[in-house]
Parts: structure tokens; sequence; C-alpha cells
């Protein structure tokens, strides 16, 4: 096996999980390393030494170019990138020179971006954006980023104008695993109707969603509902909730969607069900394509 010898280096690091990828001037990726030492686990005096442990043995350029999104850039991670104000260019020109580095690595972090009315912030998600506007120039639209925090962003003319952010995913995980609900939830089968049941009743109204949820227990208790049929409904309320909210981003306007498969699948489905037609695109292609725009910025 030849020795890998990168130009630079990509970095995604992530609250839960770490991406590295060993990097030529043209953006073609030679290697993939990944780790679950993501920033939950690291303090800053740690960021040096898991990202050199996972690329030991790549023969590195000196000074090596170290280009990083995700949450290693907030006031928790190595280093605070500040915020960039929206509405602002997608693709970074002013990426952040980590101080407490060696020589040999120079590490450039992206900085997230903010919006003061109504508060909202993103990491990461920023360079997912301005990977897709590097392979989509001159698109306008809506780009929706299901996750644990879910986005809705409307660019235009290569920047991002406004953007709302949902806890959507992180409520499912709390109310699975920390509430009442936990009892009846769980199953590995799925029903696709019961799913499409309660996003309809969720995103027609809204209000209703606290008293939904707890009629999933009730129907465990009474009926014996299946836990799956549960997940399933679990799934669809809180994301009719989050579309009901975003209406103003979806209704008639063109959409992509970014993100895990199952998740965006998801979304698919139920914006499907209201007359739209969505485009995909490959998440991790795209974030490569945001890193690689920053390194040419610089």
């Amino acid at each position: 096996m030849s020795a890998i010898s990168p130009d630079w280096i990509a970095v995604d690091w992530g609250t839960s999980n770490l991406r590295v990828y060993a990097m030529t001037r043209g953006g073609e990726a030679l290697q993939t390393r990944t780790s679950d030492q993501g920033m939950a686990t690291l303090t800053p005096d740690m960021y040096e030494p898991t990202l050199r442990a996972l690329i030991a043995d790549w023969t590195l350029p000196t000074p090596c170019t170290v280009i990083a999104c995700g949450m290693l850039g907030s006031r928790q991670g190595w280093q605070e990138a500040p915020y960039r104000s929206a509405p602002c260019q997608a693709i970074t020109r002013a990426p952040v020179r980590v101080q407490n580095c060696s020589a040999d690595l120079a590490v450039w972090l992206v900085p997230g971006v903010k919006q003061n009315e109504p508060a909202d912030v993103m990491r990461g998600e920023e360079t997912q954006i301005a990977g897709f506007l590097a392979l989509n120039p001159d698109w306008d639209g809506v780009i929706c980023l299901p996750g644990t925090h879910s986005k809705w962003v409307h660019v235009s003319a290569g920047e991002i104008v406004s953007f709302r952010t949902f806890m959507t995913g992180e409520l499912f995980a709390v109310l699975s695993q920390n509430t009442v609900l936990r009892h009846s939830l769980g199953g590995p089968d799925w029903d696709d109707s019961a799913f499409e049941a309660a996003l309809s009743k969720t995103l027609s109204r809204p209000e209703n969603l606290t008293s939904a949820l707890f009629s999933l227990r009730a129907a465990d208790l009474l009926h014996g509902q299946s836990k799956g049929n549960a997940n399933a409904q679990l799934s669809g309320a809180l994301i009719g909730a989050e579309l009901a909210a975003a209406k103003p981003y979806w209704l008639g306007q063109r959409i992509v969607i970014i993100g895990d498969d199952r998740l965006c699948d998801l979304y698919d489905f139920a914006l499907m069900r209201q007359g739209l037609k969505l485009e995909r695109s490959d998440a991790g292609a795209i974030t490569l394509a945001g890193l690689s725009a920053a390194y040419t910025s610089l």
C-alpha cells in the first residue's frame, strides 16, 4: 500500500464524531479517517493530539494546512471562531487560524453564522451550504438540513439570507428516553400510515402537539399499541410541528434536502405530501466541497 501524502487536510469535527480527509489541491479525497472523539469528549488541549494520532502515518507537507469546520470552533471547542452575521456570503473568505498549535500545522477554522433576530446560530451547516452552492452556482431557494437541530436556510445570490433552527431530533431523543413515553416506544417496526397520520394532524393543528404526545402513552396502556407504531407517530408529530412553523420557508419554494438518508427520507415523504418536488444532495460530498472552497479562499 502506497503512503498517503496529502497536500492539505480537511476536517469535519462535530459534537459526537470526527472525520478527517487527506486532500489534493484539486479537491480529491485520497483517504478518510473517522473517530468517535467529538467535541463533547475533549478539552481544548486534546484537539491537536487527537488529530495527530488519527493522521500519524500520513506524509505531510511542512507546514500542513488544515481546514476544519464544526463544533471545534465553538466556545467550548479548540478555539472560538466568532460567528459571521447573516445575511452573508455562504463561502467564507475569512477562516480563523488556531493560535495554540504547533508550527508544522496551520489549522484554520471555518466560522459559524449567527442571526440576531430571531436569535439563531449554526456551526458546520454553513460549510455544507457553501459546498452545495459551490457545486450548484446560481442556485436560489431553501436548503433543509434535517438532524438533531434541523435547519431551514434561505439562500439567494450566493448568500445565506436567513435561517431557522428546530430541535426536532433532540426532542425525539429526550421524549423517547427521559419521559413517560419511554415505556411505549422503541420497537423495530415502522408504520408509514401512522407517521403520515400524526404528521398531518400536527401540521394542521400544531397547538395540539403536547396532547397528541400523551395519547401515545394512553394508546399503549388502553389498546396495546405497538412500540414501532408509537415511534412513527412521535416522529410524525414532531416533524409536523416543525413543518407548520417552517411553512414560510418551504411553501412555494425550491427546496433541497441535505443530511442522513433515513432522516431525509422522512422529510421527503412529508414535504411531497404537501405537493412539493424536492432535490437531494449528498452531505459528505458537499461538506468536502465547502471545506475545499474555504481552502481555495486562503
